[in-house]
């Protein structure tokens, strides 16, 4: 178990200001949200408030289920340094996929035997960034990429990115893109031998929010038929399989490490020395945020109540679009029901949310039913921390950027 002093004294998080919340509920977060408000009425600008002692049960969680695989954090789902600063001090490791990432995680005091360059197609100055920086293990799915890592990172163990064959039920299928075809697995391994390049295992990835837990079985057996052809083949025997991403938090994380657990062992027991690693994302940032939007303007034709916030479509709900994401919206009427904020049992209106934008497509949510709410009142959404602000944009000036983020810490680490 990390303790809470280690946390606040990691990198991204020595000098931050870490509030109590009395457990994670999701009272417990509105009620903070609430005070952040009532102690600055100047605050109009969206926040989120994060839960650094929620991400530290998921991360025991992820140890109780899949204790001999390591996660390597996927930093573009939330590249917060507060949060990768957590995730450092738990111990995860680190999937980058650029030379940005790379050394935003390096600026946190990670070492460099722990991040994996997890880009199958990457610029070659990126690549010689890593070789500087000692990053020596990266993946790759195209004979063209041989090349590149040849003249740049020689010494630099590969992964053979392998298609999934089923990534179906996931939020976003990453097959269409990334992963090599069964047929061109040998011609691969052969190159990368003449290249005098070490191949030493397997990648994939079942598509990012898997809701198909067979899809890591199918995906592991096809593993284990690359590493038979990389014996058949020659060269560096092969010891290492990174099982992707695609976790969500919840229900299904068990049985989805349940049926994992089982595919190793039925496909890989023969190979002692075997290495499992991971990228997983959104298991350890979703649930960890919330986001708190304020009403700067409204509308009432007839019946329906139209409201504008201060972050849409373009910013932290890009996720909507993006990641194909069901957002909730809590009021939160600070402004105009002080005496009963969270509105309860009052009449609700179907609603309409647009975001601040001029774009007439920021439109959140339409016949969301709420209670009469004002300007100057707040909506409050759960489950945003991943593919949120790290998807957002500035467009329009709104600095998705540059959205403040406060720090909390439940179950009293």
């Amino acid at each position: 178990m990390v303790q809470l002093p280690a946390l606040e004294t990691s990198p991204g998080l020595e000098g931050k200001k870490i509030l109590s919340l009395r457990n994670s509920s999701k009272e417990a977060i509105i009620e903070l949200i609430q005070s952040i408000i009532t102690s600055n009425p100047k605050v109009d600008e969206p926040f989120f408030v994060m839960d650094l002692g929620v991400i530290v049960e998921l991360f025991k969680n992820w140890n109780h289920s899949l204790k001999n695989v390591r996660p390597y954090y996927a930093v573009k789902c939330n590249p917060d340094p507060a949060f990768l600063g957590t995730m450092a001090a738990l111990g995860a490791g680190f999937d980058c996929a650029s030379r940005g990432e790379i050394e935003a995680v390096l600026a946190l005091g990670v070492t460099a035997d722990s991040i994996i360059y997890a880009n199958p197609c990457k610029p070659e100055s990126h690549i010689k960034l890593a070789a500087e920086v000692g990053v020596n293990l990266t993946t790759f799915d195209s004979i063209h990429e041989l090349p590149k890592i040849k003249k740049h990172h020689p010494k630099c163990s590969l992964l053979l990115r392998l298609k999934a064959p089923d990534d179906s039920g996931a939020r976003r299928r990453l097959g269409t893109k990334y992963g090599a075809l069964p047929e061109e697995v040998e011609p691969l391994l052969r190159a990368a031998n003449e290249a005098e390049l070490t191949v030493i295992g397997v990648s994939f990835h079942v598509g990012s929010g898997a809701t198909n837990s067979d899809t890591y079985r199918t995906a592991i057996a096809s593993a284990r038929a690359v590493f038979d052809v990389a014996d058949k083949v020659g060269g560096a025997r092969m010891h290492m399989l990174d099982i992707g991403g695609g976790f969500s938090a919840g229900t299904q994380f068990e049985e989805t490490t349940n049926v994992i657990k089982i595919a190793i062992e039925t496909y890989f027991s023969d190979i002692p020395e075997l290495e499992v690693i991971a990228e997983p994302g959104r298991v350890f940032a979703e649930t960890a945020s919330t986001l708190a939007t304020n009403i700067v303007g409204k509308r009432v034709r007839g019946k329906v109540r139209e409201y504008w916030i201060n972050d849409g479509i373009h910013g932290s709900f890009s996720c909507i679009k993006n990641d194909t994401a069901t957002v909730t919206m809590m009021p939160l009427a600070c402004y105009s029901s002080s005496n009963n904020v969270r509105c309860v049992g009052k009449v609700k209106y179907s609603s309409t949310i647009f975001g601040p934008t001029c774009d007439s497509m920021d439109t959140i949510r339409k016949e969301e039913m709420l209670p009469e709410l004002e300007v100057g009142d707040w909506l409050v959404s759960p489950n945003m921390g991943a593919y949120t602000k790290s998807m957002g944009s500035d467009f329009n000036g709104f600095l998705t950027s540059g959205i403040c983020v406060y720090l909390g810490c439940s179950g009293g680490y």
